[in-house]
């Protein structure tokens, strides 16, 4: 990172001398004689650092450095100043000054005070750079929620990202998204300037999961490391830690999970000291950990501890309008990696698309769009180009195993019903023949039941 001072001194030759001294340590540096030429130069060239002298002639050094802080609030401006200006230049600090040096001051005091005002602004930079990242994958189509079942998850997401202790636990399917909803959670938050750090509990072996999870110290066992290790959590630090398939926790490290979300603290394998967990704790699960605390394979009190706030991703074929707009999304990305062209769906391929089941959810259509727009040719997607989907089975009655859920309150067999033939219509755009056929009813039964339910649609 190439970083920009901007050097403001009446004296020619300390103002050459400096010049030539920060080229060489490889700074940009950036000169001005006096205060107004320094301020128009600061507002053109967007300096990193100010060198700043406290006498100049015209508007004084304290003139511009309170108009630099006007501007700026965070930038680094280091005043230089005579012998016998000392309270002056403590002043200065008082108005915002990043530090001061004393005339005639050796170089290598100099560098080390510019090192530690320009340390701060790498910060910065590195934390605008990634919030740009965060932005630009959650503006571009990151989460798309078109389905009014993701615009309430998401909007259950953003309010629970303001609570920046509080845990979440995140459910659905495999490849619904959890991880990327934990990671939009932590972006929302006011910890999103700090690390984001996913542990899959499933691929740990459980003998390794606290040293993994909180380090160890050195010579805590053998083979460990001379110097000892940093754990998630130490290196999630005022950040999220994301620990995914919580569910497959063994119970030792449910014990050690639990410790830190009640106490918020921790020790490292081998160690004495004892380290405060500053790190706010989502976890996501494919499991139903209710079912799971009643076959005695997760603690109860670990579950009411991550359970504060539950998220549910509904998978995607129970949201099938997100299915045409993540596929164009997915589309795009793809046309741009490998150079193709694709501009549009046929009316065939995208009736095949909301038909298919989709089991392994977005993961398995993100897959689908790679796979197309990397061995296809053409501009439009057609039924052909889907082909490998009835290969796998698409939606046979093998492969579709439906399970009935029926919750505590009860439900109205005839809402649900209602439900599935208007989703079949809709599927087929209307088509009461073909809705009929999906349903597995003759046409006059169809009509039957719309009429039953007041369904009215125009031929």
């Amino acid at each position: 990172m190439l970083f920009r001072i901007l050097v403001v001194d009446d004296e020619p030759v300390l103002r050459d001398s400096l010049e030539m001294a920060l080229k060489t340590s490889g700074y940009e540096v950036l000169t001005a004689r006096t205060g107004e030429e320094g301020l128009e130069r600061f507002q053109k060239e967007n300096p990193d650092l100010v060198l700043l002298d406290h006498w100049l002639p015209g508007i004084t050094g304290d003139e511009v450095l309170q108009q630099i802080k006007g501007e700026d609030p965070e930038m680094p401006v280091i005043i230089m100043t005579a012998q016998g200006s000392i309270e002056m230049a403590v002043n200065s600090m008082k108005m915002g000054a990043f530090d001061f040096l004393v005339k005639p001051f050796e170089l290598d005091q100099l560098e080390a005070l510019i090192k530690k005002g320009l340390d701060r602004i790498r910060l910065r930079k590195e934390v605008e750079w990634l919030r740009a990242q965060y932005q630009e994958r959650f503006r571009s189509g990151g989460i798309i929620g078109v389905s009014q079942k993701m615009k309430e998850v998401l909007g259950l997401a953003e309010k629970v990202a303001h609570g920046s202790e509080t845990t979440v636990l995140i459910e659905g399917e495999t490849g619904t998204g959890k991880e990327l909803l934990s990671e939009y959670i932590h972006f929302l938050s006011s910890r999103s300037s700090f690390p984001f750090i996913p542990i899959n509990c499933g691929a740990i072996p459980k003998d390794l999961f606290e040293s993994e999870l909180f380090g160890y110290d050195k010579g805590a066992f053998t083979g460990a490391l001379e110097k000892g290790k940093m754990g998630k959590v130490e290196a999630a630090e005022k950040g999220t830690v994301f620990l995914d398939e919580v569910g497959e926790l063994p119970p030792l490290a449910q014990v050690k999970v639990l410790r830190v979300l009640e106490e918020k603290e921790y020790f490292k394998v081998g160690g004495v000291d004892k380290k405060k967990a500053d790190v706010r704790i989502i976890a996501a699960t494919n499991k139903d950990l209710e079912v799971e605390v009643k076959k005695g394979n997760f603690r109860d009190d670990l579950y009411f501890r991550l359970n504060v706030v539950k998220i549910e991703i509904p998978p995607l074929r129970d949201r099938r309008e997100d299915i045409l707009p993540l596929f164009r999304f997915f589309v795009e990305r793809f046309n741009e990696q490998f150079k193709k062209g694709f501009m549009q769906i046929s009316g065939e391929a995208e009736e095949r698309l909301l038909s298919y089941p989709w089991l392994g959810n977005i993961r398995e259509l993100r897959n689908a769009v790679e796979r197309i727009i990397l061995l296809e040719k053409g501009e439009t997607i057609l039924p052909k180009h889907l082909s490998f989907l009835t290969e796998r089975g698409g939606v046979t009655e093998e492969e579709i195993q439906f399970k009935p859920f029926i919750p505590l309150h009860g439900i109205v067999l005839d809402e649900v019903e209602k439900q599935y033939i208007l989703e079949a219509l809709r599927i087929k755009k209307g088509n009461k023949l073909q809705a009929a056929k999906m349903l597995g009813i003759s046409r006059s039964a169809l009509l039957y039941r719309m009429q039953k339910h007041g369904i009215k649609v125009a031929d």
